[in-house]
This record gives C-alpha cells, structure tokens and sequence, in this order.
C-alpha cells in the first residue's frame, strides 16, 4: 500500500494527523501551519505593535518554550519589529524550579534573548518550600497563584516593560470554561476567555498568542522541532478543581476532538451576553461568589507545570511515544494520530443577565504599594498569615485569579487570646 501524501503539499509523506481536523501532513507543512495559525491569531487580534518591548513569560515547560520559539520565528519572518525578553519566576522549589530554570537559561542562550529571574525569597522573603513547610501541600496553589502574578508584575515593571505574553493554551482556555460554567459564573467567563487580560489591578496587559492552539499540537511542535523544554510537574501542585475540568475536557476530546475549540467558542459567545461595565471593571457584586479556602480553587494556569496536565499522564504518554518513533521502534511509515473520532452536536444559547453592576475604585496597598481595592492586596494578605503564623487563610474571591480583578472579600481567621489569670 502506498504511503499516504501530504494534504497541503502532496509531494512528501504525510507523518503527522493533527488532532484539530485530522488533517494529515507532512513534518515541514505542519511546522509551518502551526506557526501560521499563531500570526494569524497575533494580527487578527492586533496583539503587538512595532517597537514594542514583549516579556516571554518562561517557566521552562512546553507551553512558554514553544511560545518563545514561535515568536523568534515570526518576529524575523513577518518583522513584528519586537523586543523580545524572558522573564521567570523562581518560586524557590528545589528539585523542580531550579532544575527547570536551567532549561530557561539555556533557552535564553538560543534563542537569543535577554532573560530576567524575580524570585518569591527577594520580593516576600519566603521561598515555596518554607511555605508548604508553614501550611502543609493542601492550600499552597492558593498562595503560589497570588505570589506569581504580582512576581509576573513586578519582575515587567522592573524592566519597564508592560505587555506579558504566557503560554495558554486552547485547552488551558477550555478548561476555564468550563470551570466557570460550572460555577454559573457568566462574569468571570467573560473575562477568562479574553485573549488579552487587562485589569485595573495592574497597568501591565497580559495576552494569549496560543490561545488556539491544541495542547496535543504543542507537544508535536517542540518535538519535530527539537525544543529543548522541562516536562516534570511541579511537586506540590494538587489536582483540585481545576483537575476535575481537565478530566471532563479530555473526556468530551476522546468522544469529539474539535471539543476543545468548541468550548472556547462557545464560551465566547457567552461572554459577548456580559455588560461591559462587568467585564471591564471586574466587578461580581450579585454573581455567585467563589470561596477560595485553603487552595481549594485554582486560577487559570499560572505555574507553567499545572498547565494542561492531563490526566492519566496524557502528554507524558504522548512525549514518550514520540521519542520512541524517534528512535526507530515505531513502523516508520505509520502517521503519527493523537486525534480521537467523534460526532459534532449543537450549541444551546446561554441566557443573558441584565443586572447592573458597580465599578470597583482603584487604590495602593497601604503596605507594598501594588494596586488593589483594598487597603492590603492579595499578597500581603497572605505573607501577613504566614508571618503572623497564621497560614489558614481564607479568601473569597469573586473573580478568577488569573485575571487580577481587584474584587475581593477577605476574612483572616479570628484569634481570640485568653487573658493570663491571676496567680494568688
């Protein structure tokens, strides 16, 4: 049986079945299709301007690698006119960050770029390691989250650049979706499927260039591209929530592979129904709060390793077969197929909501400065449980962390303290 051709190029065997169409290609026309797809996503969305200084948020892991990658490529092939940099954070977790942060440096040396590190010990004077030590694995994505994005802040204000690009992805975003569809949180939604994040929390916009990109693809892409990247999970992330979205996510692309897409779309469409003075301001006074307690939720990605697991080791399945066709123990002329069969059905229109909503008032945390709603932010809250020995901290939060809307209603654990009695 003869092999079968490309379906753009129809010249060189086809070695690839993408899992977004099962379109069945070749090894350069996948490459370059997938790097289309990205500056496509980039200019119909006006992501960039020339001359613009854009920090590469890089942990070292598949997703922010190929993001870097990517955006090398396209910044000399379309003339972005960029300022590439990379900036990590070293949350201090010794046997994953520091190893993973060597993945970074040398990523920096490729790729050419200047590459920046803020860690937790220099802006909160506590590392991960001492945080978990203080309040056990359970409640630590809580505190990590918080600490990372004002770190991501910090570590762009520092070198005065006010754009961060991440790496989520399409199944990242779907997973948010569906986190929030199950909260009945409309409002949140509307802000977690935005490709840009802007907040008035913060003056440094955040923006998605992978939004659309399948987590499976991703993995192809560094691959066949020879990507050097740092694949172990972080040691402390738990599943929680976000674990349950992901099972649900994985399970609907086995039945129906354009599952993905379909629900970012769809979530989408649902956040067109926001007002704007919802979406904009961030504020969710009427909306079904989310209590956040002991790190029983967690915001959108964030730590780079939490990011798209997949359950039952998915990706790590999928890495290692893809080294084992590079080594030759694979039939040589069978397509590489990470795609699933399934069926499409249709859309149900979400309801709309026309309750008026306040916009919150900006202000400075009386402490450190960074811009919150209230008189202390986020981290200062939590370093002021930690170093008050009082690590059970309990947040309700009303908007999904990743995007720092500054609406928050914090309740520190009440201490009561018995007086000395008298000695007689």
């Amino acid at each position: 049986m003869p092999p079968t051709l490309c379906a753009l190029c129809h010249t060189s065997r086809a070695l690839i079945i993408r899992p977004k169409n099962h379109q069945k290609l070749c090894k350069p026309c996948f490459l370059t299709l997938f790097e289309t797809e990205i500056h496509n996503t980039i200019t119909a969305n006006s992501l960039f301007r020339p001359g613009e200084r854009i920090a590469i948020g890089a942990s070292g892991g598949k997703d922010s690698t190929v993001l870097a990658s990517v955006l090398k490529t396209l910044n000399e092939r379309h003339n972005y006119g960029l300022d590439l940099v990379l900036l990590s954070i070293d949350e201090g977790i010794k046997g994953y960050r520091d190893d993973s942060l060597e993945t970074v440096k040398r990523n920096a040396i490729q790729y050419s770029m200047p590459l920046s590190i803020v860690g937790y010990d220099d802006l909160y004077g506590w590392t991960m390691d001492q945080v978990v030590a203080q309040i056990g694995k359970k409640g630590n994505c809580t505190y990590c989250g918080v600490f990372r994005r004002q770190a991501l802040d910090r570590g762009a204000a520092r070198l005065g650049i006010k754009h961060v690009v991440t790496g989520h992805n399409a199944d990242d975003v779907a997973e948010t979706v569906m986190m929030n569809l199950l909260r009945g949180d409309l409002p949140r939604l509307s802000r977690a499927t935005s490709i840009v994040t802007a907040s008035s929390a913060s003056d440094i916009k955040r923006s998605k260039p992978l939004k659309y990109a399948y987590e499976k693809e991703i993995v192809l892409y560094a691959h066949h591209k020879g990507l050097d990247y740092f694949s172990t999970e972080c040691i402390y992330s738990p599943e929680a929530f976000r674990g349950s979205a992901r099972t649900l996510i994985k399970n609907l692309e086995r039945v129906r592979p354009s599952a993905i897409l379909d629900v970012v779309r769809s979530g989408e469409d649902m956040a067109r129904l926001v007002p704007p003075e919802v979406s904009s301001s961030g504020a969710v006074i009427g909306a079904k709060d989310v209590v956040v307690i002991d790190g029983e939720a967690e915001g959108e990605g964030g730590c780079g390793s939490a990011n798209g697991r997949a359950s039952g080791g998915e990706m790590s399945a999928m890495e290692q077969k893809l080294r084992d066709e590079e080594q030759g123990t694979h039939n040589i002329n069978e397509e590489t197929d990470f795609t699933n069969q399934g069926q499409r059905h249709d859309r149900h229109k979400p309801r709309t909501s026309s309750k008026k909503l306040p916009k919150q008032q900006l202000q400075r945390c009386t402490r450190c400065g960074y811009p919150s709603s209230q008189a202390l932010c986020k981290a200062c809250l939590l370093l002021e449980g930690l170093n008050k020995n009082r690590p059970k901290t309990e947040i309700s939060v009303s908007i999904e962390e990743e995007d720092s809307s500054p609406t928050l209603t914090r309740r520190m654990e009440g201490i009561t303290i018995d007086p000395t009695p008298n000695v007689t």
